[in-house]
């Protein structure tokens, strides 16, 4: 609808009765920013929805006019009204968030290579993952094959000599104060070199 002139507006219905207009968005751009937001890759805010990955990269990408119920489904996933799909953010919104971690008090979780370390782990709807390793692989057997994930990885060694192995490049050797930021979609693995486990801090983008 228009209001008379040029510009379109979109008329939303609050939960009270009430009616408003609004001016118009890009409504895929919009879902985006709140997906990302919240530290969520398509196919978690996809389940989060209830909607198929491909119908929400549609909509993202702005290839297809989403339907009342498929919009309804996104605010619930999202946790927010239908209304708010459509409202802009507000640009002087100030989001303060802290999380802090004390030595040896991060979250642990143990494989059979790694033995991580997960900081900042009370902080939901993270970017990115942070997280102190200790390496206990020696070879790249262990693994049975490469490591890979969405996002972006960046890791600084903090004690000890690594070996950084990736799909498309030469093995490197890492040592305490090194580090190296790499496409984590591309085959990965690290070992120790040194006599004793080596320790690093690794970062894993969530985007």
């Amino acid at each position: 609808m228009t209001d008379g002139g040029n510009s379109p507006l979109i008329r939303i219905i609050r939960d009270s009765g009430e009616t408003a207009l609004a001016e118009p968005l890009d409504l895929g751009a919009r879902v985006r920013d709140l997906r990302k937001a919240r530290g969520w890759t398509l196919e978690q805010a996809a389940r989060q929805a209830g909607l198929a990955r491909s119908t929400l990269s549609k909509i993202e990408n702005g290839q297809m006019s989403p339907t009342y119920e498929a919009l309804k489904k996104l605010a619930l996933g999202l946790e927010i009204s239908v209304p708010q799909l459509f409202t802009p953010p507000s640009r002087n919104q100030i989001n303060g968030r802290m999380a802090v971690t004390k030595s040896g008090e991060g979250a642990p979780k143990a494989t059979a290579t790694y033995e991580h370390e997960l900081l900042a782990e009370t902080l939901s709807k993270k970017r990115m993952m942070p997280y102190r390793a200790r390496i206990r692989a020696r070879g790249v057997e262990e693994f049975g094959g490469w490591v890979r994930h969405d996002g972006e990885e960046f890791l600084y060694v903090l004690t000890g000599v690594i070996r950084l192995y990736t799909e498309f490049y030469e093995p490197i050797e890492l040592r305490r104060g090194d580090s190296a930021y790499y496409d984590a979609t591309m085959g990965h693995n690290v070992i120790s070199v040194s006599p004793e486990d080596a320790t690093i801090l690794w970062v894993t983008s969530l985007s």
